[in-house]
């Protein structure tokens, strides 16, 4: 993950724009290859049906309250100053200091169940941690590398908890959570990606490895060694979560194209970012990783093909619903990383954030920094708290849901069950705490019979017929005693025929 976008901008944002992948645009009509393996399309469908995740970035730069990795890039952007340290104003020196976090890393609260118990009581049913980000620095014990939360050096390998990513991983699988495994492609620290004969010049690797094959092999093994570790010393791991989309396969003439394309753009030449051919053979590890665990969820995020199984909108929302697989990945406290003083979104905004996307067919990844100290911000669980209260009402009509057309009207979602059943999701505006007495849908009616209720309520509601559509009454007990807060959920027992 890179950008941190300030929070107003966040939340002008995350309802209602276009699928925006990491530094593209995908188009919605395009760029997704459907996945033909028969065990993967069961389980890509069982993970369509569970809605919502949680997000961990976690690792040694949440001791600045930093932006993970990305102020060691020397790309400039506002959101990765290189603020903290001694020295930030030379690179090489402040690059050196931020590697030696790995020498203060030290969480001593971290308590992964703790962590599992409240995403589990919020609703969540999986969770993807940062097993490695662009740093390169570990939270697992890998074997190919002493850049690692388990080395001597670190002291946090002292304790009986030292390998970070397999406590979190046991710790949700235990609570009935699926895991995922976030892997970074590129790799900063890496000598055979960011070779130290060659300053960095931007993201990618500082060399060119069509004239390096042999150090890019290397670093391509390195890479694959690493996520197979992950796949065959961690238990089950149902998704594998690979960021740094500017890692692959890319054709000469795309590079030449791009070029072109970017010379035009420019007046002065100026090219903002190098494209480089980074083929880390991906085909060839996927197949090896499914032979450790045979149905894995792949997402190679940003990079058109069938090895991304699901698409990952980044702080954003698509406008409509989309037709393959598809996840937004959401900042709940401001920024992917720590901040010390963040500011989390409402209970309110993050209620009516989820509604939005699932009933265009999407999950909601959530995602929440844990401290140095190796604690959540109380904000983060206090909002986790809301969202349980929320769904233990009205998760019926959000998980095994599907897109019910036109998915929304006005402030009203809605979803369907293979049931039949239908649910219309009415979204409160500003200071509204009292349900309203008619509620109008103007898209669907109930079948001759159909009941309607209040989830939260087992009183049957009075509805009529009005014009195409249908108006539901409620009366005063539930209008001035709601069952839930910020959004309130009706369910249909049977739509006309039409209609579904």
């Amino acid at each position: 993950m890179k950008i941190r976008t300030k929070f107003s901008l966040i939340l002008l944002f995350l309802i209602g724009c276009q699928l925006i992948g990491v530094g593209q645009i995908i188009p919605e009509d395009e760029k997704y290859v459907p996945e033909t393996n028969p065990f993967v399309l069961k389980k890509l469908g069982q993970w369509q049906d569970i809605k919502f995740g949680l997000l961990m970035h976690w690792g040694t730069y949440s001791q600045w309250g930093i932006v993970e990795s990305w102020s060691i890039c020397p790309e400039e952007y506002d959101w990765c100053k290189r603020e903290a340290g001694t020295n930030p104003g030379d690179y090489f020196a402040y690059k050196k200091e931020y590697e030696a976090l790995k020498n203060t890393f030290n969480p001593m609260l971290f308590n992964p169940e703790k962590w599992a118990r409240a995403a589990k009581d919020a609703g969540m049913k999986y969770v993807v941690f940062t097993t490695k980000h662009h740093d390169g620095f570990c939270m697992f014990d890998s074997q190919f590398t002493d850049y690692k939360v388990t080395d001597p050096a670190c002291p946090f390998s002292a304790s009986t908890r030292k390998n970070i990513a397999k406590e979190i991983f046991n710790a949700f699988r235990d609570n009935g959570l699926w895991v995922g495994a976030y892997f970074s492609k590129p790799d900063w620290h890496s000598p055979d990606y960011w070779d130290p004969a060659y300053p960095p010049r931007d993201r990618n690797v500082n060399y060119e490895p069509e004239a390096n094959p042999e150090k890019w092999d290397r670093f391509t093994t390195f890479t694959h060694n690493q996520i197979l570790e992950l796949l065959s010393d961690y238990g089950p791991i149902d998704i594998l979560w690979l960021d740094g989309g500017w890692v692959r396969k890319t054709p000469k003439a795309d590079i030449l194209n791009w070029y072109d394309e970017e010379l035009k753009a420019n007046d002065n030449g100026y090219l903002p970012r190098r494209i480089v051919n980074q083929d880390i053979r991906m085909d060839e590890l996927v197949v090896k990783a499914r032979e450790i665990q045979p149905d894995l969820i792949v997402v190679d995020r940003a990079v058109p093909g069938k090895n991304q199984n699901y698409l990952t909108p980044e702080n954003r929302v698509p406008a409509k619903p989309l037709p393959y697989p598809w996840e937004s990945c959401i900042t709940a406290g401001q920024s992917w990383s720590y901040l010390k003083n963040a500011s989390y979104i409402s209970g309110k905004e993050g209620v009516q954030l989820l509604v939005d996307i699932v009933a265009k067919g999407g999950n909601l990844l959530l995602n929440i920094a844990p401290g140095p100290d190796g604690e959540w911000h109380q904000d983060a669980y206090d909002l986790l708290t809301e969202y349980g209260d929320w769904m233990k009402v009205n998760g019926e009509g959000i998980y095994q849901s599907k897109v019910l057309e036109p998915y929304k009207e006005a402030n009203i979602c809605m979803t369907r069950q293979t049931n039949g059943n239908a649910f219309f999701f009415y979204l409160a505006a500003a200071n509204e705490t009292r349900i309203p007495s008619k509620i109008n849908i103007t898209s669907h009616q109930p079948a001759k019979g159909a009941i309607v209720t209040l989830l939260g309520s087992n009183k049957s509601l009075h509805w009529e017929t009005n014009g195409k559509g249908f108006t539901i009454h409620v009366p005063k007990d539930l209008q001035n005693h709601p069952p839930c807060n910020y959004v309130w959920t009706f369910r249909v027992t049977q739509l006309q025929p039409n209609d579904q």
